[in-house]
């Protein structure tokens, strides 16, 4: 059993890649015990490497579940879950077997976590797609970039992780919490698109008072503004400048040393005050200029690696990373006063926890042997 707040949880994951297994990592980081089920045999997948941040801190077993016998096995440890996740195409849960009709059936208590890119209707619910395209639709895709280029792609961000594992993790710890007055469990339909809008509340915020009107590159919190843009330095390296009020406009100014530095709200001096910033900014390291900024109020940042950022004095003294076995690894988050999670444990060698978890349902030694001959299981 994990510590941490969801401690006592019982999770069951059916294997796939990238949002569902961020959600379970999420639980399983909190404590959860999250049991990852996989097919008895290894396949192909160009996604698998050892020591994968998205498969810590939990069990992993090997199931055959096409045959009778191996569905009848994940049904069985699907009674005593609180939480089932997946995140297959719509129809495909179903056609294994273990879609939610038959799993709330069998457990009424059990809150059944289910995301895909598009939905579980809607007409591209059918549809292939990965992040780009989900982030697409959902306007979270178009306002990112430069002026005058096409949208950058902001990695896998927004809709795998952001819109997606993190916003199912969430719907399913509030479904939880529903299950407490009602004593029922639920499907909670969680989509990447449906997320990544979500994500876009304040920008359609700022556009319904006039406020960002401006094609991409060309607002305030898009690069447009030279006081929030990231600025090449001498090393070649780049500093992140975020000094939007007026107060921390000035605190930069005094780092900079700048001298008749032009009214920075007024987006008719914004081309004169960026060259100015891009000129100063060149003539030191970005570390030099982390340095004189270190202790003001310049919100003037070092861009950092993610490497980088796993040595950083702040990032060390906040335990934002941690060892899980012979890697350095982003540390569970947020953190607890009094249930603190603790480090998270290296992932199982896939299929290995099969034999102890179907001990823990009561299955003996000798069926365990026989489902293995007959590659039932792992």
């Amino acid at each position: 059993m994990g510590t941490g707040p969801l401690a006592g949880l019982q999770v069951v994951e059916l294997a796939g890649l990238a949002p569902a297994p961020f959600a379970c990592t999420v639980l399983a980081d909190l404590g959860a015990d999250v049991v990852r089920v996989d097919r008895a045999k290894p396949g192909l997948d160009v996604l698998t490497f050892p020591n994968d941040p998205l498969t810590r801190g939990r069990r992993w077993i090997g199931v055959d579940v096409k045959a009778p016998e191996g569905r009848d096995l994940v049904l069985r440890l699907i009674d005593g879950a609180d939480v089932l996740i997946e995140g297959f195409r719509p129809g495909v849960a179903e056609r294994m077997g273990l879609g939610p009709d038959t799993a709330l059936a069998r457990n009424p208590r059990l809150v059944y976590g289910r995301i895909t890119g598009w939905g579980q209707d809607g007409p591209l619910a059918p549809a292939a797609g990965h992040d780009i395209n989900y982030i697409a639709i959902a306007g979270a895709l178009e306002p990112i970039g430069q002026a005058g280029h096409k949208p950058t792609v902001p990695l896998n961000l927004l809709g795998d992780f952001g819109g997606g594992g993190l916003m199912l993790a969430m719907g399913v710890l509030a479904a939880l919490v529903e299950r407490q007055s009602s004593g029922r469990g639920q499907v909670v339909d969680a989509s990447m698109v449906d997320g990544a809008a979500l994500l876009m509340t304040s920008l359609h915020g700022l556009r319904n008072v006039g406020a960002w009107n401006n094609p991409r590159g060309a607002n305030l919190l898009d690069g447009g503004a030279p006081f929030y843009d990231t600025y090449e330095t001498a090393d070649g390296k780049h500093v992140a400048v975020g000094a939007i009020e007026t107060r921390f406009f000035a605190a930069l100014v005094k780092v900079l040393d700048l001298h008749d530095a032009p009214d920075h709200l007024n987006p008719d001096n914004w081309p004169a005050l960026r060259q100015l910033l891009t000129d100063v900014l060149r003539t030191r390291t970005r570390d030099e200029w982390a340095a004189l900024a270190e202790g003001t109020d310049a919100c003037l940042s070092p861009v950092l690696t993610p490497e980088e950022a796993t040595t950083h004095p702040h990032n060390v003294a906040r335990h934002t990373f941690v060892k899980v076995g012979d890697d350095v690894q982003p540390a569970p988050a947020p953190k607890f006063s009094r249930t603190a999670p603790g480090v998270p444990t290296p992932p199982s060698e896939a299929r290995a926890d099969t034999a102890e978890v179907l001990a823990e349902l009561g299955v003996r030694a000798e069926e365990v042997d026989r489902l293995r001959s007959t590659g039932v299981i792992a």
